[in-house]
């Protein structure tokens, strides 16, 4: 049996205590990724069921966008697109996200 002295007593706490803010940044980074990942698909939602909305001449549901997201309407060549744009939160919040969609103007092609 190995008998330790006394220099090297507590030697474990304190590399313990060195990695562990370390691994609390690293998991506290990957929530914020899979948040962001989330938002995303959020986003993609919103914009689908907004495009889908104005192409039939309805409202886009407001209640169908994130918090703090931005819509934006651009028309082109028979089609209606909807942009949704937001910002991430937390850690990320200086990241933007955005999202688009277009869908065929039935307006236009009733006409």
């Amino acid at each position: 049996m190995r008998r330790t002295t006394h220099g090297e007593r507590g030697s474990v706490a304190a590399e313990f205590a060195v990695a562990l803010p370390a691994v609390g940044l690293v998991l506290a980074l990957g929530l914020g990724a899979v948040e962001l990942g989330a938002l995303d698909v959020r986003l993609q939602d919103a914009a689908s069921l907004a495009a889908r909305a104005l192409a039939r001449g309805d409202d886009p549901p407001g209640a169908a966008l994130p918090s703090g997201a931005a819509l934006t309407r651009a028309d082109a060549d028979g089609l209606v697109c909807a942009t949704v744009v937001a910002s991430g939160g937390g850690a990320f919040a200086a990241v933007r996200l955005s999202a688009r969609s277009c869908a065929w103007d039935e307006r236009a092609a009733s006409t």
